[in-house]
């Protein structure tokens, strides 16, 4: 029987003929679902910080009427201790919105215009009151070990429709918080892993343009053909010494991906085609909105190019200072940072649905845990894991619902509690993966994106 690695051993001549069929026998190839999905991509929209949910889509009225009291029940474990104040009404009013009158808060007044698409899920549960735990097993499901990204699961699950793009694209992530950590294979192969664009650091419009770092202006392509073939030889003289090294050949596969990247990454990331109209939709005409639109535009260009997993982030940068962590100046930086992403995911979701793609494109909206509904330094929250808000929508979702509830004051989730684990699996299953059977064997047992735990929210589901 011929294996890929001895075809790619024998093949001293033309290898590039072989390169496109290897990719498409190998780990990146597109595979069947476990049964039939609602949604072909996910769109990841990470808020980092941790956004208020009392102030944003779960409105409190007994905040409302005790106001400055003691919370009359017992605190749990908090990420700071002093400081802390009475009960936090929400300065912010909130609207009903749509057929369904979802409420939403005034600080999101363009997103609440597609509440009858979304699932709004008020009873997310984790497990770790600092970011970087939370932040952690958001992306992986584990808040101490390191695990592949979830990103990683979904493509050696499905594989990608695109050979000319990376399957996993995280745009402008965080370097805090576990960097790296978040969206890498881990124990998966390494062609799983996620390819970051920039990071959080950097100003969209600082970036320099995609043809200038993607393409290779010195040599040719028949002459980057050749020095690459050269470099697989060598790669693949080396593969034929070690037995069974997935290093080496996410390696060779890489390498390959990266060259033909050049024929199609230029063009998805040139936005110079867009419309001014299409600009404008997604904030990109305001310096203030400019830098999320242009991520949330980029999300639209790679999910209609067949990118499997696009992630989206909304990080602590330049003109950002501490992004949603208010543990004071809430009514500031929330206002600051509601408006800096409202209209860009408002125009996000209004270009999925224009152009027929949100009804196949999962789109979900989260930070790593909420706030507390007790005042902190005056006029801040502190970390809340025990009950906060995300939202869906797209794909499969049941759109103008509201999933589970916190209590009277939004610190515990306590009707239909949605644990990290249960987002991971009833985003897998929109996208046709069981997660119980979503498995692979490292370190002496099975491991999956949901760890031993989670259940499909299926009452989330159209």
């Amino acid at each position: 029987m011929l294996t890929r690695r001895y075809v790619l051993q024998r093949a001293a001549c033309g290898f590039g003929m072989f390169s496109l069929r290897a990719m498409a026998a190998g780990p990146l190839a597109p595979k069947q679902p476990h049964f039939t999905p609602r949604a072909k991509r996910v769109i990841f929209l990470f808020m980092h910080g941790g956004p208020s949910h009392m102030d944003t889509f779960d409105p409190k009225p007994l905040l409302d009427r005790d106001h400055g009291k003691p919370l009359p029940f017992k605190r749990p474990l908090t990420f700071a201790e002093g400081s802390t104040g009475g009960l936090l009404k929400s300065p912010w009013k909130f609207r009903q919105h749509g057929q369904s009158g979802l409420p939403v808060s005034e600080l999101f007044p363009n997103v609440a215009r597609h509440v009858d698409d979304m699932c709004i899920l008020r009873s997310m549960v984790g497990d770790s009151v600092a970011h970087g735990g939370a932040v952690l097993q958001l992306h992986t499901g584990s808040n101490t070990f390191t695990r592949p990204g979830m990103g990683a699961w979904f493509v050696y699950g499905l594989g990608t429709e695109n050979q000319n793009l990376p399957a996993y694209i995280t745009v402008k992530p965080g370097l805090s918080h576990g960097g790296a950590k978040n969206w890498s294979s881990a124990f998966l192969p390494a062609a799983y892993q996620g390819t970051s664009v920039a990071h959080g650091g950097i100003l969209a419009k600082d970036l320099k343009e995609p043809v200038e770092f993607l393409s290779n202006k010195e040599l040719s392509p028949e002459q980057q053909r050749y020095e690459l073939d050269m470099i697989q030889k060598m790669n693949r003289w080396a593969a034929d010494r070690r037995a069974n090294d997935p290093e080496l050949e996410a390696r060779i596969e890489q390498f390959e991906l990266a060259f033909r990247m050049q024929t199609q990454a230029p063009e998805a990331f040139d936005i110079s085609r867009e419309t001014d109209a299409t600009r404008r939709i997604y904030g990109m005409d305001d310096p203030f909105t400019y830098d999320f639109g242009w991520q949330c535009l980029m999300a639209r260009r790679l999910a209609e190019r067949g990118v499997r997993f696009i992630q989206i982030n909304h990080e602590y940068g330049p003109g950002n200072e501490v992004g949603w962590d208010a543990h004071s100046e809430l009514i500031r930086l929330h206002t600051r940072t509601a408006k800096m992403v409202d209209k860009p995911i408002s125009g996000l979701l209004t270009d999925l649905k224009a152009r027929g793609l949100l009804q196949d494109t999962l789109v979900v909206w989260s930070g790593e845990f909420g706030r507390t509904p007790i005042a902190q330094a005056g006029d801040g929250r502190d970390h809340n894991p025990y009950g906060y808000s995300a939202w869906m929508a797209g794909g499969g979702v049941k759109g103008g619902t509201a999933y589970g509830a916190t209590d009277d004051y939004g610190y515990y989730s306590v009707v239909d509690r949605m644990h990290i684990h249960d987002l991971h699996a009833t985003m897998l299953h929109l996208m046709g993966l069981d997660h119980e059977r979503l498995t692979w064997f490292h370190g002496g047992r099975n491991h999956r994106l949901t760890d031993v735990a989670g259940v499909v929210a299926k009452k989330a589901l159209a």
